[in-house]
């Protein structure tokens, strides 16, 4: 472990514990924690969660140069000599970003299966999750429980023991989810789905159900339903994308077909007319937002209305 330096040089070792008391003892097998030059540790592999530069990460940054890292980050040991971020990815990007060269960590001997468990687990209390995170750390939660013969005791609550029973690894995840194992099931889907496909998921382009849905057309349709969405500027309805769905089973899901779906009219549809920002803002005086590009674009053409009407009242005469 070069380069890592222990904090809590009271701690003492194990053959020490039989001259303490039971306090003693107790305080000696809390965590230790080192700081750890950010080099040596690297990014968990297949990380389902972003680390995205937002207002919450500059607001990170800000807190770390300030008063530094609150809460260590949580890196496993890795046979190479270097350490595995488990928990922690945002901590060690502000860290980075703050210009630290290292950063607080708890080293804990995790197995790989132990690691993603504690990954995701921490993960899930993030404000604002992606569908697409969720779908990838359900899926890495559903390969450790398949791979693990049993269901915890009594005493360990945490979905990583002894006896299934014959218990479905979704209801188990369910049991420390917000979500239901109907729910966990339709967010695993969505990793069936093309990246364009899972970031329009992501945009709230398409919504969950019919994602679900698309995510069992086969590869080359879904990017022809892509491709499609692209120059039609529009995204498939529930009904439209069960549709599609039916079609991929019987072989008869072309590029045609999924042209012909995307254009029916779906119900409560308006017609919309979009209009590129740039092109507008020219246009619009300084200091309007937005939210009120809409009213100020209306007023405009109803005064422009009442113009035309005045030229031809006055030709006519």
């Amino acid at each position: 472990m070069s380069g890592v330096k222990l904090l809590d040089l009271g701690l003492k070792t194990a053959y020490d514990e039989l001259f303490m008391d039971d306090k003693g003892r107790e305080e000696n097998r809390l965590p230790r924690i080192y700081e750890i030059p950010l080099s040596e540790i690297d990014d968990f592999p297949d990380h389902p969660y972003q680390v995205r530069m937002d207002e919450d990460m500059e607001q990170l940054v800000e807190s770390v140069k300030e008063r530094g890292i609150i809460t260590p980050v949580t890196v496993r040991p890795k046979e190479d000599g270097r350490f595995e971020m488990v928990s922690g990815h945002r901590r060690k990007k502000a860290c980075e970003l703050a210009g630290l060269g290292t950063v607080k960590a708890e080293i804990r001997e995790l197995t790989r299966d132990e690691a993603i468990l504690l990954m995701v687990e921490s993960n899930l209390q993030r404000s604002t999750i992606l569908p697409s995170e969720k779908a990838f750390a359900y899926k890495m939660q559903m390969d450790v429980l398949k791979r693990r013969p049993g269901r915890p005791s009594k005493e360990n609550s945490r979905p990583v023991g002894a006896d299934l029973m014959g218990i479905r690894s979704d209801a188990i995840l369910a049991e420390d989810s917000p979500d239901s194992s109907r729910q966990i099931q339709r967010y695993i889907r969505l990793t069936y789905l093309v990246p364009g496909l899972l970031n329009f998921v992501d945009e709230s382009r398409i919504a969950l159900r019919p994602a679900v849905e698309l995510s069992y057309l086969s590869e080359n349709e879904q990017e022809d339903l892509l491709e499609t969405i692209s120059y039609l500027d529009s995204t498939p309805s529930l009904a439209q994308a069960q549709k599609m769905r039916e079609l991929s089973k019987e072989g008869k899901l072309t590029v045609e077909v999924i042209e012909s779906i995307l254009s029916e009219e779906k119900p409560n549809q308006r017609e919309k007319i979009s209009f590129r920002a740039d092109r507008l803002r020219q246009y619009l005086p300084a200091g309007i937002s937005h939210r009120e590009t809409e009213d100020y674009v209306l007023k405009a053409l109803e005064y422009y209305q009442r113009f035309r009407e005045r030229q031809k009242h006055q030709q006519e005469r």
